[in-house]
């Protein structure tokens, strides 16, 4: 079985050890690194709120842009607001492959053109125990998969963010995971009308520290299911090697890693989180409170072993 390395583990555990005090400090650095938060190009026609939406407050455009896990750019919280303007996102090219009937590249600025953006307000909750909500601007995945028809044989879909040696300075410094970052979702996951690929926030195109130009944001698993910067989208009929779901044997970081309070991670409790921007914990809800639309598609399933 494979250990998680220590640095990584030591990253992970970073935010729990901090306790209230330390917490407060650790908010006190975001908002310090918030100051210099830059606001992207403003999106035009974004339709507004979905019936999916969360109405819990909105963590701020500053904290959601200086405090993230992108750890091509580093494995601080800080890391990504203070490197990923190195990233070069035009032009931007998406591969389409595999099982489908209509395999092709598209460029970025072609495919957002195909499909009306709408603002998704969703909860955001990571596997560390911290959770944000955040209002996405994107559209739905499935809009996508019926256009490229995927074949009988099309049961999984994996992707692939881009790999940029001279502009992502955690690819050549850290090896605690490898590279490209790989995800995948069951096709019905994929098809599911909460999953959204976003190109912004708070109406204005997706800073390159939260995943620009492109992310997948699936809000009832944890936030280390949703890729960044995607440059490969492929349809196959088995299930996908994911980056984290390597690690641990599978126990830690779980393919379908969908929220659950219940089953705790090895090294700490999944039953609260703290939400950014607030001093006291609060409960973790099961599906990160998405039940109602996702829990179908685990019927008979055992949740607590597929994590």
């Amino acid at each position: 079985m494979k250990i998680t390395p220590k640095d990584l583990y030591l990253q992970r555990r970073r935010f729990l050890q901090l306790g209230a005090a330390g917490a407060v400090g650790l908010l006190a650095r975001g908002a310090a690194a918030a100051k210099g938060a830059v606001h992207g190009e403003k999106l035009a026609g974004v339709k507004p709120m979905s019936k999916f939406d969360t109405t819990e407050k909105k963590t701020p455009f500053e904290d959601i842009t200086s405090y993230n896990n992108f750890y091509e750019f580093g494995t601080d919280k800080e890391d990504p607001a203070a490197n990923a303007h190195k990233l070069v996102t035009k032009p931007w090219v998406i591969s389409v492959e595999g099982e489908v009937k209509k395999p092709r590249k598209y460029d970025f600025d072609e495919l957002v053109k195909m499909f009306p953006i709408e603002e998704r307000v969703y909860r955001m909750r990571c596997v560390e125990a911290w959770s944000m909500v955040i209002p996405w601007d994107g559209f739905p995945l499935a809009d996508l998969i019926r256009k490229l028809e995927p074949t009988s044989r099309a049961k999984y879909v994996a992707f692939e963010t881009v790999v940029q040696p001279e502009n992502m300075p955690g690819v050549k410094g850290f090896s605690g995971i490898g590279f490209p970052y790989l995800e995948g979702l069951r096709l019905d996951e994929a098809m599911n009308p909460l999953t959204l690929l976003a190109t912004g926030l708070y109406g204005e195109a997706l800073p390159k520290q939260d995943g620009a130009p492109l992310r997948l944001v699936t809000p009832w698993k944890y936030g280390f299911k949703g890729i960044k910067s995607i440059v490969k989208i492929k349809f196959q009929e088995t299930q996908p090697a994911t980056t984290w779901s390597q690690y641990g044997g599978g126990t830690e970081y779980g393919f379908y890693a969908n929220v659950n309070p219940d089953v705790d991670h090895p090294r700490w409790s999944q039953g609260r989180e703290r939400r950014i921007g607030e001093f006291l914990k609060r409960k973790t809800l099961p599906f990160n409170g998405y039940g109602d639309q996702v829990a179908s598609m685990y019927a008979g399933m055992d949740l607590k072993k597929f994590f």
